[in-house]
């Protein structure tokens, strides 16, 4: 199946039956669990725990993996300004994460220029950086 044109609006990556599914059953079993902690017993108490640590689980679950992600798109991108512009690459330790894995969606006819502004201060958030691209180069391997 083809993957769909990615762009500002259309690059965020929603997995339905984690995202929707998963949260509204972990969720509920947590407010449940809440709601009939008292009176308080051994096995209310439990209950609450053990929806307590799926909560914790669902969300190392989704960090855990994004955290490792995030080091190789700052390697990977790091790596294509080394090759494109190795003046600006002794600079690049000035650069977050976060605008790393937004500059990975500029094309390579604006890439430099965009890493240029970010280390002149005039993009700073991610949101920004991803606005100002025109071309996007597309990464549909994002977990």
């Amino acid at each position: 199946m083809p993957q769909p044109q990615q762009s500002l609006r259309y690059h965020a990556r929603l997995v339905p039956l984690f995202h929707f599914a998963l949260f509204a059953l972990v969720a509920g079993n947590f407010f449940h669990a809440a709601r009939t902690l008292l009176p308080l017993s051994q096995d209310s108490f439990w209950r609450m725990v053990v929806a307590a640590a799926l909560v914790l689980m669902m969300w190392y679950v989704r960090a855990f993996p994004l955290a490792a992600q995030d080091r190789v798109i700052r390697l990977e991108e790091r790596l294509r300004l080394a090759e494109m512009a190795p003046e600006l690459a002794v600079q690049a330790g000035r650069i977050t994460s976060e605008q790393w894995t937004a500059l990975r969606f500029a094309g390579d006819g604006e890439f430099v220029e965009l890493v240029r502004r970010v280390l002149d201060g005039k993009l700073t958030s991610p949101r920004d950086i991803k606005r100002a691209i025109v071309h996007w180069r597309a990464d549909h391997e994002r977990v």
